[in-house]
Protein backbone atom coordinates (compact mmCIF):
# COMPACT_ATOMS: atom_id res chain seq x y z
CA UNK A 1 0.00 0.00 0.00
CA UNK A 2 0.96 3.36 -1.15
CA UNK A 3 -0.08 6.68 0.59
CA UNK A 4 0.76 9.81 -1.30
CA UNK A 5 -0.38 13.47 0.59
CA UNK A 6 -2.03 15.63 -1.77
CA UNK A 7 -0.66 17.86 1.35
CA UNK A 8 -2.66 21.09 -0.18
CA UNK A 9 -5.59 19.65 -0.19
CA UNK A 10 -5.43 17.59 3.03
CA UNK A 11 -5.82 14.06 1.34
CA UNK A 12 -4.43 11.00 1.34
CA UNK A 13 -4.51 9.33 -1.48
CA UNK A 14 -3.68 5.50 -1.53
CA UNK A 15 -2.81 2.90 -4.06
CA UNK A 16 -2.78 -0.81 -3.73
CA UNK A 17 -2.15 -3.67 -5.92
CA UNK A 18 -4.14 -5.68 -4.27
CA UNK A 19 -7.51 -5.65 -2.18
CA UNK A 20 -7.36 -4.22 1.33
CA UNK A 21 -10.79 -3.43 2.34
CA UNK A 22 -12.87 -7.16 2.79
CA UNK A 23 -15.11 -6.41 5.74
CA UNK A 24 -16.53 -3.65 8.05
CA UNK A 25 -13.52 -4.53 10.21
CA UNK A 26 -10.79 -4.16 7.74
CA UNK A 27 -12.45 -1.09 6.33
CA UNK A 28 -11.96 0.35 9.93
CA UNK A 29 -8.29 -0.77 10.71
CA UNK A 30 -7.53 0.96 6.91
CA UNK A 31 -9.10 4.31 7.48
CA UNK A 32 -7.24 4.15 10.99
CA UNK A 33 -3.90 3.33 9.51
CA UNK A 34 -4.52 6.09 7.34
CA UNK A 35 -5.34 8.26 9.34
CA UNK A 36 -2.24 7.70 12.27
CA UNK A 37 0.03 7.87 9.20
CA UNK A 38 -1.31 11.08 7.57
CA UNK A 39 -3.13 12.81 10.18
CA UNK A 40 -5.73 13.80 7.06
CA UNK A 41 -10.12 12.83 7.77
CA UNK A 42 -10.35 12.48 4.03
CA UNK A 43 -9.19 9.36 1.75
CA UNK A 44 -9.12 9.03 -1.82
CA UNK A 45 -9.20 5.18 -3.36
CA UNK A 46 -9.52 3.12 -6.48
CA UNK A 47 -12.24 0.91 -6.45
CA UNK A 48 -10.17 -2.01 -6.86
CA UNK A 49 -8.94 -2.21 -2.93
CA UNK A 50 -12.18 -3.04 -2.12
CA UNK A 51 -13.62 -6.37 -2.52
CA UNK A 52 -16.54 -6.85 -5.06
CA UNK A 53 -19.03 -8.24 -3.13
CA UNK A 54 -19.06 -4.83 -1.19
CA UNK A 55 -20.94 -3.89 -4.61
CA UNK A 56 -23.83 -6.14 -3.78
CA UNK A 57 -26.34 -4.36 -1.51
CA UNK A 58 -27.74 -7.51 -0.64
CA UNK A 59 -24.12 -8.44 1.31
CA UNK A 60 -24.58 -5.09 3.69
CA UNK A 61 -21.02 -5.04 3.38
CA UNK A 62 -20.91 -1.59 1.90
CA UNK A 63 -23.29 -0.37 4.39
CA UNK A 64 -21.75 -1.58 7.51
CA UNK A 65 -18.51 -0.65 6.43
CA UNK A 66 -19.58 3.11 5.23
CA UNK A 67 -21.34 3.46 9.13
CA UNK A 68 -17.51 3.48 10.15
CA UNK A 69 -16.51 6.18 8.11
CA UNK A 70 -19.80 8.15 9.50
CA UNK A 71 -19.15 7.15 12.85
CA UNK A 72 -15.77 8.39 13.26
CA UNK A 73 -16.04 11.78 10.85
CA UNK A 74 -14.22 10.88 7.89
CA UNK A 75 -14.60 11.09 4.18
CA UNK A 76 -13.69 8.94 1.35
CA UNK A 77 -13.96 9.27 -2.36
CA UNK A 78 -13.88 6.00 -4.41
CA UNK A 79 -12.83 6.21 -8.28
CA UNK A 80 -13.82 3.55 -10.55
CA UNK A 81 -15.95 2.50 -13.05
CA UNK A 82 -19.65 1.49 -11.70
CA UNK A 83 -21.70 1.13 -14.78
CA UNK A 84 -21.88 -2.57 -14.78
CA UNK A 85 -23.73 -2.44 -11.24
CA UNK A 86 -27.27 -2.95 -10.35
CA UNK A 87 -29.87 -0.05 -10.43
CA UNK A 88 -30.20 -0.45 -6.68
CA UNK A 89 -26.59 0.18 -6.11
CA UNK A 90 -26.40 3.22 -9.08
CA UNK A 91 -29.66 4.53 -6.44
CA UNK A 92 -27.13 4.12 -2.86
CA UNK A 93 -24.47 5.46 -5.10
CA UNK A 94 -26.45 8.86 -6.12
CA UNK A 95 -27.41 9.30 -2.39
CA UNK A 96 -24.16 8.42 -1.65
CA UNK A 97 -22.65 10.84 -3.58
CA UNK A 98 -25.75 13.33 -2.43
CA UNK A 99 -24.27 13.09 1.22
CA UNK A 100 -20.77 14.17 3.18
CA UNK A 101 -18.71 11.19 3.62
CA UNK A 102 -18.49 8.52 0.72
CA UNK A 103 -18.77 9.68 -2.82
CA UNK A 104 -18.49 7.17 -6.02
CA UNK A 105 -16.65 9.29 -9.22
CA UNK A 106 -15.47 8.81 -12.24
CA UNK A 107 -11.78 10.34 -11.95
CA UNK A 108 -9.39 11.13 -9.43
CA UNK A 109 -10.31 14.69 -10.02
CA UNK A 110 -14.18 15.00 -9.50
CA UNK A 111 -12.87 12.93 -5.86
CA UNK A 112 -10.57 15.52 -4.99
CA UNK A 113 -13.57 18.51 -5.94
CA UNK A 114 -15.62 15.98 -3.68
CA UNK A 115 -13.43 15.67 -0.33
CA UNK A 116 -13.01 19.21 -0.83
Amino acid sequence: MEIQKLESDGIARIKSDEVIIKDAASMLDFVMSVQYETTYRKILIDKAIILEDFFDLKTRLLGDAFQKLVTYQLKMAIVGDFSMYSENFKDYMYESNKGSHVYFVATEEEAVDKLR
